[in-house]
């Protein structure tokens, strides 16, 4: 073996590798970079597997939140990731983010705009675009289905209120709840956020499907206009 090699997970002793550790303790007992040197089973010249992860965590502020936000391309610029590697980081963490997604979703009653932040937020905290999502619920404020319904550029989408309102009425909601992000994680409303809200309130007046609120997500922050009177 290559002396200047950091070696591999499977030549660690087996006290110090994660995969027997998680075998012995369990998932939990694991660190982040613990969990995420399993997924690239090993690191480069100067690097074993988990100082590589640790580097790779460090550059994401040790937030997986943060590190879920990077592209194959911006894991590849690590030493010792290539394509297959990025691609697993990357599976994982979607599959982590569907995860937390499902559950929100289990919780079919919405209340509160803190309801809808907890349903919205694995969908758009964390894209470097903006999605619009419409949330369509029944007459018991039951949540029937999550849609989304337009994507955009890095600072705008474009919404059209008929295709809205046609998701609607397609699955028989009695009320909406409209929702996107904004990738600058500033939630304050733009001049067209609420050019749009009054629209899409307007149109759910005729109708008789009413607009109940408009989030803005911004990372772990939210905007709801119904919560600051502008509903």
């Amino acid at each position: 073996m290559d002396p200047h090699k950091k070696a591999s997970i499977k030549q660690w002793i087996e006290a110090d590798r994660p995969r027997e550790k998680l075998m012995l303790k369990g998932a939990s007992a694991l660190s982040d970079a613990e969990l995420i040197a399993i997924l690239i089973g090993s690191g480069n010249r100067k690097q074993s597997a988990i100082e590589l992860s640790q580097e790779i965590l460090g550059t994401a502020s040790n937030n997986l939140v943060e590190l879920s936000k990077y592209t194959l391309a911006d894991l590849m610029k690590f030493n010792g990731i290539g394509e297959a590697k990025a691609i697993t980081i990357v599976a994982a963490l979607e599959i982590g983010r569907r995860r937390r997604a499902a559950q929100a979703l289990e919780r079919k009653k919405i209340k509160t705009s803190g309801d809808m932040f907890e349903v919205l937020q694995e969908k758009l905290s964390d894209n470097i675009y903006e999605r619009f999502f419409v949330m369509m619920l029944n007459a018991k404020h039951e949540l029937i289905k999550l849609q989304e319904v337009s994507q955009g550029g890095m600072t705008q989408t474009i919404v059209d209120p008929k295709i809205v309102f046609l998701q609607a009425l397609e699955n028989k909601a009695t009320s909406i709840i409209i929702a996107h992000n904004h990738p600058s994680e500033d939630v304050k409303p733009s001049q067209d956020d609420i050019k749009i809200t009054k629209k899409l309130q307007e149109s759910g007046r005729l109708l008789e499907i009413p607009l109940l609120d408009h989030i803005i997500v911004g990372g772990n922050s939210y905007f709801s206009f119904h919560d600051k009177n502008l509903l």
